[in-house]
């Protein structure tokens, strides 16, 4: 009947499973035995027992196996599912691991809300054996015990990890004695704990009238009240909250007589404290009924048709009712006393509760006007009496009995400022005044304006007030008109001499400050004065060493600085466009590292973009491959050379300082420099010199290849350069320097024209101005009325024309006529400097200037010769050169080297004698001399006139370097030939030469260069240099290392890209002209539309080389003639 129990672990619940099923079976037995037969109570008893065995045997194994059962608690880190409750696990120590128990309770898991729904018959019957279990889980509160109880079992350093092992599991763990570390006291905190309140500042409490602060969100967090302590707000400031706090209604009107009454509602008690209710009573009277018992005021005939608004006093005033707002102002003109008296007007109100009136008349009161409106207290003041007995007055009175003190306070004030200005009444809004009191109970004493505020009648008040003389009219008037006049009269006495005080304070601080300025000034001037002289007296010591030491130098290891600059006047500076580009025209200076022992510092008057130091990388590193002949033999010489520019540049982009004034600006450059140049032999190399070129020199320590600056610009005038001249024994054109009055200009010019009758024009040239600006013409013999009576004069002496006695009567007619000819035919060369003669002739008086004669020829050529003074005392001719002219007949545009328009011994000697004189005076370094050729008409001679001298590094002279280094070339200053190497050839076998067989040539090694660095286009700004190069490229614009010819440019404007320089070299001047003229053409058809031609200079620059052209051809064919004649004669 029992089913045997197998031994595995098994709850109170499988049991009872198993007990249900033996009692089943025993009662299907006793139906099958039910055939008729009885059952005895000894088989019944035998089945009770056996039940009974089975059941205590059955409790013997659950508590044997529970004894050897161990319960854990839930891991903390468990997460249950949503709606099932949580079992106790438990861990068979002899049959079950932990995981299989696991699967087991997680089979037992059922929902929450499965329990709670109603189940079917049998559905809470136990499962058989082999299905899932369902248990009755803990309640919340075990669970969160058991969470606790198992994180202290994890965690040993818990205090309640011993107990709770003890009382679960019976494991009592050893007492670890904890040594815990004694933390220090804390140390108290000095000083304030909290931050400190901003408050008002300084400046604010001392002057009131300045605007207050801004209140932060912090600050406005703390409270109005703490606000206004800490003087954020003012004290008297009107502080609005937005929404009021306070809502305003109307009230109802109360009869004075009824003030006493009891109450009409008997329900009510009797007056509380002395409060009257506003009750309403269940039989009153409407409104119209009310307002129908009142006298209406008879409005005025002026104002029967205006409706104006109302006028507000203050924004403290109480609401009134709407019928304020219609009523009609009292007119100025009526007088409020003369105004009969009128009753209040009600307006009709809907649902306003209000008292009964009896039909008695009303008490008298006082006559109103004006701004009236329904107000509770009223009362008048007459004659600056306030009317105390009147029972307003009274009933303001008990109304306001708590506060009256402070009202007292402000009536004094209003019956004293209606008292001072003899006011005959006033009508004053109890109120108002009220509030008033309150406002300035403890504050300063209210305005007029304030007080004028509490009256009706305000504009009645206000005529009388503000009348002129009003103040005076009151009692004691006399004495306060009198204190008044003595008042203003001590006002404007005192006033005056303050005035004058200080008016004389401000003249002394004036002469003070002007004397201190001027003492100081003067100080200054002295130390710069001295800091010069000590400059200059350097400059001198380190000259006189460098010149013993230059033998030494120049074939040593040595560093060139070479600084660009014009140190130019201002006013030149200031008139010269883009003057650091112009500054930049000798970036081929780096080719002096053609030198192997010279290395180059080139100080940069312009930043240089990144595409033009790649450009000059790659020209420099052509020297490998000029040398060998080979273009594949280049190198590298970037560290031969270094480009700095100057930081003080972007400090002053607008003052046109010269380059040298911008280094001695910029210490991080000097700086670089510097460090660049220690322990190594350097010397400077300026452009014009300048008074700064001393400091840098004395910064860095070194000499300068130039003369001294003041030597420099003395000489470099056109007087100066007249005086070498003269001492050189040169040829110059006829003229007269120094002139600096208007009388001697006229004087000397009539001289020079009585002396030179066959000069037609006559030139004008300023000391101070450089590159033909400061020239003007004036064709004189055609203008003047008595040329003809003079030539005849000339005539008839003969060669006793020479003579003074004989010119004297063609001076005296000459010099009437001189100036009405300047005044009206004088031209300057230059209109954008000089527009007129008049702005010419004031410059020339002012610095000086020469008088000379233009070369009687229409074929005239200029020449430039470059020399070289060394600091030894060595004199050479560096390089020469016939000049190109385009934007003027005065301005050297470019140059043609070498030279050939004069014979070489005659320029030579002529050059040689002014190196001399300039020796003589102290010149040292490079210096150009400017010649003018030509064919004198009346002795058919060749004729080489000394013009000018520049003691500066010229652009010719640079752009010759540049020459020098991409042919490899060398000039034969006395042939005034340019030679280059010949090309390296390879050896080839001798063969037979037939008979008639011409000699094979040499090779030609005459080159001749064009170049120039004023090369202007402004569409070259549209085009960026990589892309310009390849277009010279495609048109075969370039240069031919081997054969030593073709075309070089300079980058000297590396941003706006408007102006270039162009070297062209070949083998015959004619090719070199033609080559330079062709190149400037194809870039101008290259860059030029139809309709965007731009600014340039290559149409009057091609036109002058053309004339140079057919010049030269025509020379070659009488040349040519020449050489056949002489040869046919032999």
């Amino acid at each position: 009947m029992m089913t045997d129990i197998e031994h595995r672990p098994e709850d109170v619940g499988q049991i009872l499973i198993k007990v249900q099923d033996d009692i089943r079976q025993l009662r299907e037995n006793l139906t099958n035995k039910g055939d008729g037969k009885g059952i005895t109570i000894e088989e019944l008893e035998n089945a009770l027992n056996k039940t009974e065995k089975g059941l205590q045997q059955k409790a013997e194994q659950m508590l044997s196996q529970l004894n050897n059962q161990v319960q854990t608690l839930p891991s903390a880190d468990a997460i249950q599912a949503p709606g099932f409750m949580a079992l106790e696990s438990t861990w068979d120590l002899k049959k079950q691991t932990r995981g299989q128990h696991r699967i087991e309770m997680s089979q037992a898991y059922v929902p929450r809300e499965k329990l709670r729904q109603p189940q079917p018959a049998g559905a809470l019957l136990p499962l058989r054996k082999g299905e899932p279990t369902q248990l009755q889980g803990l309640s919340p509160g075990q669970q969160s015990k058991q969470t606790l109880a198992l994180r202290a079992v994890y965690n040993p350093h818990s205090q309640q990890n011993r107990p709770v092992m003890n009382e679960n599991f019976g494991i009592m763990l050893p007492l670890i004695p904890q040594s815990k570390e004694k933390k220090p006291p804390p140390k108290p905190v000095m000083g304030s704990t909290i931050e400190p309140l901003a408050v008002l500042p300084k400046a604010n409490r001392v002057d009131a009238q300045l605007a207050p602060p801004p209140i932060t969100e912090d600050d406005a967090r703390k409270g109005i009240l703490s606000l206004i302590e800490r003087g954020l707000i003012p004290p008297a400031a009107q502080l609005t909250l937005d929404p009021s706090p306070v809502k305003n209604r109307m009230v109802p009107l109360h009869n004075p007589e009824d003030r006493n009454k009891p109450p009409c509602t008997p329900e009510i008690a009797p007056t509380l404290a002395g409060v009257k209710l506003d009750l309403v009573t269940k039989n009153y009277e409407s409104a119209t009924e009310t307002m129908a018992k009142m006298p209406v005021i008879p409005p005025h005939p002026q104002s029967v048709n205006s409706l104006g608004l109302s006028r507000t006093t203050s924004g403290k005033t109480r609401t009134t009712s709407a019928a304020s707002s219609q009523k009609a102002k009292t007119p100025a003109t009526m007088k409020t006393y003369e105004m009969p008296i009128q009753p209040l007007q009600q307006p009709h109100r809907k649902k306003f509760l209000l008292i009964k009136i009896p039909n008695s008349r009303p008490p008298p009161t006082t006559p109103a006007s004006g701004d009236f409106k329904m107000i509770s207290h009223r009362f008048a003041v007459q004659n600056g009496r306030i009317r105390d007995t009147s029972s307003e007055f009274l009933s303001f009175k008990q109304h306001y009995c708590l506060t009256w003190g402070s009202i007292v306070t402000v009536l004094k004030h209003l019956e004293k400022m209606l008292n001072n200005f003899a006011v005959p009444v006033a009508f004053i809004n109890g109120d108002r005044l009220a509030d008033l009191a309150e406002e300035f109970e403890l504050e300063r004493p209210p305005s007029i304006d304030d007080l004028l505020s509490c009256i009706v009648n305000r504009d009645d008040v206000e005529n009388i007030i503000f009348k002129p003389g009003r103040r005076f009219k009151g009692p004691n008037g006399r004495d306060i008109a009198s204190a008044k006049i003595q008042a203003t009269w001590k006002m404007y006495r005192e006033r005056s001499t303050y005035l004058e005080y200080r008016r004389r304070k401000w003249a002394a601080g004036v002469i003070a400050i002007s004397w201190i300025m001027h003492i100081k000034m003067a100080k200054v001037r002295q130390q710069l004065k001295q800091v010069r002289l000590d400059n200059l007296e350097n400059f001198r010591r380190r000259a006189k060493k460098f010149s013993m030491s230059w033998d030494r130098i120049k074939k040593s290891k040595r560093v060139i600085i070479h600084i660009p600059s014009l140190g130019l006047n201002q006013d030149i500076r200031d008139s010269i466009h883009d003057f650091g580009i112009r500054q930049n025209t000798q970036m081929s200076r780096l080719c002096d590292i053609r030198d192997p022992n010279v290395d180059v510092i080139f100080i940069s008057p312009v930043p240089l973009s990144e595409e033009t130091l790649q450009y000059y990388s790659k020209l420099l590193g052509l020297k490998s491959a000029i040398d060998s002949g080979n273009v594949e033999d280049q190198g590298e010489f970037s560290d031969r050379y270094k480009i700095i520019v100057p930081e003080a540049i972007k400090s002053f982009p607008t003052h046109r300082m010269c380059l040298s004034t911008l280094l001695k600006y910029s210490p991080q450059a000097l700086f670089r420099v510097k460090n660049l140049i220690k322990g190594r032999e350097a010397y400077m190399m300026t452009n014009v010199p300048h008074v700064d070129d001393l400091d840098i020199a004395q910064y860095l320590n070194v000499p300068i290849f130039a003369p001294e600056p003041e030597v420099a610009h003395l000489y470099s005038t056109k007087s100066g350069c007249q005086r070498i001249f003269a001492s050189a024994n040169v040829e110059t054109p006829p003229g007269d320097h120094d002139v600096y009055t208007m009388g001697l200009l006229h004087e000397c010019l009539a001289q020079l024209i009585t002396e030179n009758l066959n000069v037609k024009r006559w030139l004008f040239k300023l000391d101070d101005e450089f590159d033909g600006r400061g020239i003007a013409y004036c064709d004189v013999t055609e203008h003047l009325k008595c040329f003809t009576w003079a030539q005849k004069e000339e005539k008839r002496y003969g060669d006793k024309w020479s003579k003074k006695w004989a010119q004297e009567p063609v001076f005296i007619k000459i010099l009437a006529e001189i100036e009405d000819v300047l005044k009206n035919h004088a031209c300057p060369v230059n209109t954008k400097v000089y527009p007129t003669w008049d702005k010419f002739l004031q410059s020339f008086l002012s610095q000086g200037g020469v008088i000379e004669a233009c070369p009687p020829s229409d074929s005239i050529t200029t020449l430039t010769v470059d020399m070289l003074i060394e600091p030894n005392g060595a004199v050479s001719i560096v390089s020469c050169g016939d000049q190109i002219h385009a934007e003027s007949p005065f301005s050297c545009w470019g140059v043609s080297i070498p030279q050939s328009s004069v014979e070489p011994d005659v320029l030579n000697v002529a050059c040689y004698n002014i190196a001399e004189s300039c020796k003589r005076r102290g010149i040292m370094g490079y210096f150009a001399i400017d010649f003018v050729t030509f064919i004198h008409p009346t002795t058919m001679e060749q004729k080489l006139w000394a013009l000018d001298i520049s003691l500066q590094y010229s652009d010719s002279l640079a752009m010759f370097y540049l020459m020098q280094f991409v042919s490899n070339g060398t000039l034969n200053t006395k042939t005034h030939v340019f030679d280059v190497p010949p090309p390296k050839q390879e050896a080839k076998k001798r063969r037979r030469r037939l008979h008639g067989q011409d000699e094979e040539q040499p090779p030609n090694t005459n080159r001749f260069g064009v170049m120039s660095t004023r090369l202007l286009h402004t569409n070259l700004s549209v085009v960026h240099y990589s892309v310009f190069f390849q277009m010279c490229r495609a048109h075969g614009i370039g240069y031919d290392i081997k054969e030593k010819q073709g075309t070089v440019f300079m980058l000297i404007d590396s941003f706006n890209r408007e102006k270039l320089g162009m070297l062209a070299i070949g083998e015959t001047l004619q090719g070199a002209l033609a080559s330079f003229a062709r190149n400037m053409s194809v870039i101008h058809q290259e860059i030029s539309a139809p309709n965007m031609q731009g600014d340039t200079n290559f149409s009057r620059a091609i036109s002058d080389i053309e004339g140079i052209l057919g010049t030269t051809i025509q020379n070659a064919d009488e040349a040519d003639e020449e050489t056949e004649g002489s040869n046919e004669s032999k």
